[in-house]
């Protein structure tokens, strides 16, 4: 179990990095740097999290199997939903309701900050010959 969440969340990362150093690219030649918070975020949680995730599941067996996909899918919505969200909350390039908006980008980084809440007793929760 933890083998296969590993590398989806590598490779879910693995796409947030290219996306977070093309932005950075981006920014950089053309000298406008509106986008910093995006692309650290994208960088951060997309990139870095996510990864450290995949090669934590990839290094340790966990006692109750069922956790590594809970935390995984809130993981990766979250990441995703927070980076979408404050894109479209900083640009709004689709013109959707500020509202929804808003909402998708709380959404977000709430189920990111599950994902983390739940990470943290996972930690504890490796089979014992491991550690």
């Amino acid at each position: 179990m933890e083998q296969t969440w590993s590398i989806r969340l590598i490779r879910f990362a693995a796409i947030f990095g290219i996306i977070g150093t093309f932005l950075g690219s981006q920014m950089s030649g053309s000298m406008d740097y509106s986008m910093r918070p995006i692309h650290a975020h994208i960088l951060l949680v997309g990139w870095l999290s996510v990864f450290a995730w995949g090669i934590f599941y990839k290094v340790y067996s966990i006692k109750y199997k069922k956790l590594v996909p809970i935390h995984s899918i809130l993981g990766m919505l979250g990441a995703l939903g927070m980076t979408a969200g404050m894109w479209m909350y900083n640009l709004n390039p689709f013109n959707l309701n500020e509202t929804f908006v808003m909402v998708f980008f709380i959404v977000g980084g709430s189920l990111l900050l599950l994902a983390f809440l739940l990470f943290v007793p996972i930690t504890f929760l490796i089979n014992k010959q491991e550690n």
